[in-house]
């Protein structure tokens, strides 16, 4: 560790944290503890502080006031007596937004989520969760001997990221020594652009998409362009489903190993790898189940829908959350030592590529970032034809503002061409596709990540 980093991670970030009120630092310390517990210890925490989540949501938040009357989960003995609750679904949270909110909670903020159904989830999260959030991302990190403080790149594409921009943000980045690279701009003039700013950056560590670190990665491969002689210690991937010949690539290109990370904004950091290659859950704030078609319970091996317990919600609780996700659980313990359960297989989705019509490559969030926040839209799909035609499909809701057509006209010819046809279409449902899954973007002009699913895992939280 530089005596920079040593700076940073000891002093700058801690007072960073403890100015906005979060308890990262003790957190993540007692995260590195608590890793190295036992699966019962770690049972017996979470059941502990699951009583705990559903006692103050019980008190304090109205939908659950009314869901857990009468429900003994004092006397609960096993976190698998979770199965006695119902499940919280996206649209329950649309339903009762306000109502999901906690009497006593302080300093909620709104996020989004992209809206991996066709419609964004709208959410709070607080402090608490916030805290345990990043205090989650720093131990894994630092499980690849990467601190805060540390020279970074991330590779990203969030408005909360791209869109904040502000001069107190760029000197806290600029003093924690992490670069923001805009993943929606993969055009070869810019991928020249960021291969010559990761030379000249030099970082520990590159985080970000799979799909857009392997196009900067093969884009230098192309150029004859070395990036293997940088010291980068991790390629930290997030978000999208991380293929096999990803992997190869950016570990080949980039002379490191690659570290899969999964998740979400609203379910939280859910799992992330170590260096001997275990999936681990983040277990100490979160509780995983895997259930079949039927809703109950899947054993390990067997593969089902993530639904995920955040411990750390109690502002806004998400208890039995329904990711959508599909995912296996390992019944195996990691060589590395840790007591965390694992992870074995996660089948989750990725998000669509677009392609506007001067060949530039951008992820499909760059078009869904333009209607998520649009009032009205009560669902969406994207659909491009080819380089000249996109069609957007829009149910609408009550308060929806027919002159959003022009607002969504003009933004979307700024990212695919001035040129291109943009037609909008006001269907009254969107059906799913055949294989039952939604996809909110759909490009027939050719797909760089080679996939076809839509999923959207750990954001960054800087």
């Amino acid at each position: 560790m530089s005596l920079y980093t040593h700076f940073v991670s000891t002093l700058l970030f801690p007072a960073h944290e403890a100015l906005k009120r979060h308890d990262s630092v003790a957190i993540r310390r007692a995260l590195e503890s608590s890793q190295w517990w036992s699966p019962q210890q770690l049972r017996d925490h979470q059941l502990e502080r699951l009583k705990r989540l559903l006692r103050r949501a019980k008190e304090q938040v109205p939908y659950y006031r009314d869901l857990l009357a009468g429900i003994d989960f004092e006397s609960w003995r096993d976190t698998a007596e979770l199965a006695r609750l119902p499940f919280l679904t996206k649209p329950i949270i649309s339903q009762n937004l306000e109502r999901m909110k906690a009497g006593d909670a302080v300093g909620l903020s709104r996020f989004n989520t992209g809206g991996s159904t066709g419609k964004p989830l709208i959410f709070y999260i607080g402090r608490e969760r916030v805290s345990h959030d990043v205090a989650a991302k720093w131990r894994a990190t630092r499980w690849w001997n990467v601190d805060i403080g540390d020279p970074e790149i991330v590779v990203w594409g969030s408005p909360v990221e791209l869109g904040s921009q502000d001069r107190i943000r760029e000197w806290r980045d600029r003093l924690l020594r992490t670069r923001l690279i805009p993943a929606f701009e993969m055009s070869p003039a810019n991928l020249d652009r960021f291969v010559a700013e990761i030379r000249r950056f030099r970082p520990r560590m590159l985080f970000g998409y799979p799909s857009s670190l392997s196009r900067i990665a093969a884009h230098a491969r192309d150029k004859g362009v070395r990036m293997d002689d940088l010291g980068i210690r991790v390629v930290f991937v997030t978000s999208e489903r991380l293929y096999d010949e990803q992997r190869e690539m950016l570990q080949a290109v980039f002379g490191c190993p690659v570290a899969n990370g999964y998740g979400g904004r609203d379910a939280g950091f859910i799992a992330h790898q170590c260096p001997q290659g275990g999936m681990h859950i983040t277990a100490e704030d979160i509780i995983v189940e895997i259930v079949g078609d039927d809703g109950r319970p899947l054993p390990p091996g067997a593969a089902g829908e993530v639904v995920v317990t955040h411990l750390a919600t109690g502002d806004f609780p998400f208890i039995r959350y329904r990711t959508g996700d599909v995912a296996v659980l390992s019944e195996r313990s990691c060589s590395c030592g840790r007591g965390l359960p694992l992870l074995e297989e996660i089948q989750g989705r990725t998000t669509d590529f677009i392609v506007a019509r001067d060949g530039t490559v951008m992820h499909g969030l760059a078009l869904i970032y333009v209607l998520r926040d649009l009032q009205g839209i009560a669902q969406f799909k994207i659909i491009q034809h080819d380089l000249d035609e996109t069609t957007v499909q829009i149910v609408r809701g009550d308060d929806y503002d027919p002159g959003s057509e022009r607002e969504i006209v003009a933004e979307f010819r700024k990212r695919l061409g001035e040129e291109v046809n943009i037609r909008i279409e006001y269907p009254e449902e969107i059906a799913a596709e055949r294989s039952g899954k939604f996809r909110y973007v759909v490009s027939h002009v050719g797909n760089p990540s080679g996939s076809t699913d839509d999923h959207e895992q750990v954001e960054h939280t800087g």
